[in-house]
C-alpha cells in the first residue's frame, strides 16, 4: 500500500538517466512495434512519449498519410524527441505537446477520433493509473484501441541467484510504493482497461533479458544497474538501503555478468483492449 498520494518519478532527470532511456528505446523498440500492428493512415495518441524514439517509430509506421500526438510533461524530454523525431524525418506527421497525462492537451473534435492510443513505461509513475487509462479510453474511437505497456518489477529474475542484488531490487521497488506509485502495475494492465469501459482482447509478454555469450548482453546488464542508480538518492533518503551495501550489490552485478552462464529474465507486461461500439457508431 502506498504511503503517499503523490507521484514521484524515481530516476530523476539528469543527463546519465536520458542516455539510459535511449538504450532501453533501442533494446524495446522493434519488439513493441511489431505487437503494435500499426496500419497505414492510422492516428496515433502517444501518452509520455519520453524521448520520441518510439513515436518516431510509430509514426512512420503510420506512413505520411498518418498522424500521431504526444503528450510528454518533461521539458527536457520534450526538446530531445523534437530532435529524435526531426531526425528520423517524421516531424510532418508528429505533433508533441506538452501536458498531463492526467488531463490531455486535445481539442474538442479530437477526443474520440483516435484510432490507436499507447503508453509505455507511465502508469508505474502515477498514483492513479486508471485515471490514465480513463483519459485515453475516451481519446480514442469506438472500435479504436488502447495499447498499454509496463513493468511488473517481481518478474525479474537473474541466474545464477544473486541475493546481494534481489535485496537491492526489492528496495527499488519499494521506493516506488513510498512514491506512491506501483512497481507491479503491469500485472493489472487488463484490469485497467476493462476498469476503464474498453474490452480487453489480448496480452503478452515483451521478453526484455539476455545471456552471457549474446551481442546486446552487456547493454541490459548496464541498463539494470543505472535504471537502479538513478534512483539512489530517492532510496536512501528514506533508509531503505545503505549506501555500502547499494556499492556492493552493484559490483557483485558486474562481477555476476563476467559469468559464462549469467542470464537475465524479464518482461514487459503488454495489453490491448477496444473501445466497445462500431467504427460508426
Amino acid at each position: 500500500m502506498s504511503e503517499s498520494k503523490s507521484s514521484h518519478y524515481v530516476h530523476g532527470a539528469s543527463p546519465d538517466e536520458q542516455e539510459r532511456l535511449s538504450l532501453l528505446n533501442s533494446l524495446l523498440n522493434a519488439r513493441s512495434l511489431e505487437e503494435m500492428r500499426i496500419q497505414s493512415g492510422a492516428s496515433i495518441l502517444d501518452v509520455g512519449f519520453g524521448l520520441g524514439q518510439f513515436a518516431a517509430l510509430m509514426a512512420r509506421a503510420a506512413g505520411p498519410s498518418g498522424r500521431l500526438v504526444g503528450v510528454e510533461r518533461d521539458p527536457d524530454q520534450r526538446a530531445r524527441a523534437a530532435a529524435n523525431i526531426e531526425a528520423e524525418g517524421v516531424a510532418d506527421r508528429v505533433d508533441l505537446r506538452a501536458g498531463d497525462a492526467m488531463d490531455l492537451p486535445l481539442a474538442r473534435e479530437e477526443w474520440g477520433a483516435f484510432d490507436i492510443a499507447h503508453t509505455r513505461f507511465l502508469l508505474e509513475h502515477v498514483p492513479d493509473p486508471g485515471a490514465v487509462v480513463r483519459q485515453m479510453s475516451r481519446a480514442v474511437r469506438p472500435g479504436g484501441r488502447l495499447v498499454l505497456a509496463d513493468d511488473d518489477h517481481e518478474t525479474l529474475r537473474l541466474h545464477p541467484a544473486l541475493p546481494s542484488f534481489e535485496r537491492l531490487w526489492s528496495a527499488y521497488m519499494r521506493s516506488y510504493e513510498i512514491s506512491g506509485n506501483d512497481p507491479l502495475v503491469g500485472r493489472r494492465l487488463v484490469y485497467l482497461l476493462h476498469e476503464s469501459g474498453v474490452r480487453p482482447i489480448r496480452n503478452t509478454y515483451i521478453f526484455f533479458g539476455s545471456c552471457a555469450g549474446n551481442a546486446d548482453f552487456d547493454s541490459y546488464v548496464r541498463n539494470l544497474a543505472e535504471v537502479i542508480a538513478t534512483a539512489t538518492d530517492h532510496m536512501a533518503s528514506h533508509q531503505l538501503l545503505a549506501r555500502a551495501e547499494f556499492d556492493a550489490a552493484i559490483d557483485d552485478l558486474h562481477a555476476w555478468s563476467r559469468l559464462p552462464d549469467a542470464a537475465i529474465w524479464y518482461g514487459m507486461c503488454w495489453a490491448e483492449g477496444v473501445r466497445p461500439g462500431s467504427p460508426d457508431a
